[in-house]
């Protein structure tokens, strides 16, 4: 693709721009009805935009100062799945809230016995007549704090090959038998939960795609994951971060040649993520299925914010140890903040091990790893 983006004077920013004359301080809804929420998404979710025209989008609404809703397993793993295979009835009750940040969702899918063997999971889900009662437990599931809708993985074919038997579900988490016990990590913050569940009861319509076919639209929604975990650079690597670590070194005179290699290859490494992120908006816009390539961009893009937080540490010397509360309870020392949380990326959304696995048998064809017996 043309990754050169189109000039002041190209009508696409033309449109944006007259409806943030129109609408200078756009509520989420708005927004959302306008499609500037997820502008790559089919009408009328999105504006089916092209990855010229996303990032046209994107760029004038920060040059606005126009914040988008946060929702980001709702926009980034719920949403998508749901435009690919959930029915017109679902669409039109969860996506529109969904955009507009008015119901937070979470992913239920990680369990104590089953992260990254995730078809190993052992929830189960039984029906009984509408319904199926849900019995079993979650862990590490981001935002179920706030969540109003979860997405769930349970087995409904104990007896079917472990890839098979999986279903996926719109599961609601203020109903009775949900339990969210929040887990403090060593941020200091608490941004996942332990999720019981116990008899819980979800409607047979809350059914996504085919009973029994779930981990094919859970393998759909871990690609989109992929992408937006790693999107610039594990949240903080491309762009922005770097350059402003480039900011923080000149503050420190003159660096030994090793510290100015590594903030080279930093850069460089954030130009390289820069591009595999724009490549895998052009596959999403394109209609495309997210492919074992967003495993290559997350690895490296992890591994480079874990580097980035470790230089920014060393630069800034005895200071870099002060840390406060932290993002989601006020201020902080953002490398700080940052340089704790980027061990837990390399985990997060397929482990770094796993997903090397994934690379050498999908896309090198190496042979798959010998099973340990």
């Amino acid at each position: 693709m043309d990754f050169t983006l189109p000039g002041d004077d190209d009508p696409r920013r033309a449109e944006v721009r007259a409806w943030l004359a129109d609408h200078p301080s756009p509520s989420p809804r708005q927004l959302a009805e306008a499609g500037y929420v997820a502008p790559h998404w089919p009408k009328p979710w999105g504006r089916d935009a092209d990855p010229i025209e996303q990032l046209v989008i994107d760029e004038e609404l920060r040059k606005a100062r126009v914040f988008l809703p946060m929702n980001p397993i709702g926009l980034g793993w719920a949403g998508p799945t749901l435009v690919a295979a959930g029915t017109e009835e679902q669409q039109r009750r969860y996506l529109p809230p969904l955009l507009a940040g008015e119901e937070v969702w979470c992913q239920l899918f990680s369990e104590p016995g089953a992260g990254s063997d995730l078809a190993g999971l052992a929830t189960r889900a039984v029906r009984d007549g509408d319904e199926y009662v849900v019995n079993g437990q979650k862990i590490w599931t981001s935002y179920s704090q706030f969540a109003k809708f979860g997405i769930l993985l349970a087995r409904t074919d104990p007896d079917a090959p472990k890839h098979r038997g999986i279903t996926y579900f719109v599961c609601p988490m203020d109903v009775p038998g949900v339990d969210r016990r929040p887990i403090k990590e060593m941020t200091g913050n608490a941004s996942f939960s332990e999720v019981f569940l116990t008899d819980v009861r979800i409607p047979a319509v809350n059914v996504v795609g085919d009973v029994n076919d779930g981990w094919r639209l859970a393998r759909l929604t871990l690609a989109n994951e992929r992408v937006s975990l790693s999107s610039g650079g594990a949240l903080w690597g491309m762009g922005p971060k770097v350059r402003h670590l480039v900011d923080i070194a000149r503050e420190q005179g003159p660096l030994a040649a090793h510290r100015r290699d590594e903030l080279v290859r930093l850069h460089v490494e954030g130009e390289i993520l820069r591009l595999l992120n724009l490549r895998a908006i052009s596959e999403v816009a394109a209609g495309r299925e997210p492919g074992p390539e967003t495993s290559v961009k997350k690895i490296v893009a992890d591994e480079h914010g874990q580097r980035l937080m470790d230089l920014a540490k060393d630069l800034a010397g005895p200071a870099g140890m002060t840390s406060d509360v932290g993002p989601f309870g006020g201020p902080v020392d953002e490398w700080h903040w940052g340089f704790l949380f980027s061990r837990a990326l390399t985990i997060g959304g397929g482990t770094g091990q796993v997903l090397r696995n994934v690379v050498g048998e999908r896309l090198l064809g190496l042979p798959r790893e010998p099973e340990v017996p």
